[in-house]
């Protein structure tokens, strides 16, 4: 831990905190990208379970943004591995996670890393948001929102998609900044 600590290169982008690992060898960039992607699969994973599972699914967009915010080559590659685990163990969450959860917080860790305008980095996040799941929707006709939102098109739709993407990826832009703010603290005050 000490070792992530000290090779942290870190800097404050308008509200948001961007980090980067880029300094660290491939194997330890490996080895991040591997734990992220199985604690995403993980927290994906639990959606099976009612309840208290929805939410831990929820979390599963934690791990790709810290992943993307970390490098957008170990968020792409944590989000593939989180892929391939749901498609050998949990292919009921495969057509959920890559156009949902998934696919916002690589989004999400992209514009925070290289976008500087929260209402870019929020607009950036719904927008992906929103086209996966239209093609959820539309292109794959998984019923996404659930059985009484049709396969045909509706632009109305469309808008409250967008509209509910915009908060939701606000609250995990706010969540994330957070998060990743805490996690600096805690780990340049360690000491080893």
């Amino acid at each position: 831990m000490r070792s992530f600590s000290k090779k942290e290169q870190s800097s404050v982008v308008g509200d948001e905190l961007t980090s980067t690992m880029d300094s660290f060898s491939k194997t330890m960039r490996l080895v991040a990208g591997a734990l992220l992607g199985s604690l995403a699969f993980i927290l994906q994973s639990a959606g099976v379970f009612a309840g208290v599972g929805y939410i831990l699914s929820i979390l599963s967009t934690g791990p790709l943004v810290l992943a993307s915010i970390l490098s957008l080559r170990l968020g792409v590659m944590t989000y593939f591995v989180t892929i391939f685990l749901l498609a050998m163990f949990q292919p009921s969450e495969l057509f959920v996670f890559p156009c949902t959860t998934g696919l916002l917080g690589l989004s999400l860790g992209m514009g925070l890393k290289c976008l500087k305008r929260s209402v870019l980095i929020v607009t950036f996040s719904a927008l992906c948001l929103t086209i996966g799941i239209s093609i959820l929707l539309y292109g794959i006709k998984f019923p996404i929102l659930g059985p009484a939102i049709t396969a045909q098109f509706s632009s109305v739709v469309i808008f409250g998609v967008f509209a509910f993407s915009l908060l939701y990826s606000w609250i995990w832009q706010i969540l994330s900044t957070s998060a990743i703010k805490l996690l600096n603290k805690i780990l340049s005050r360690r000491s080893f």
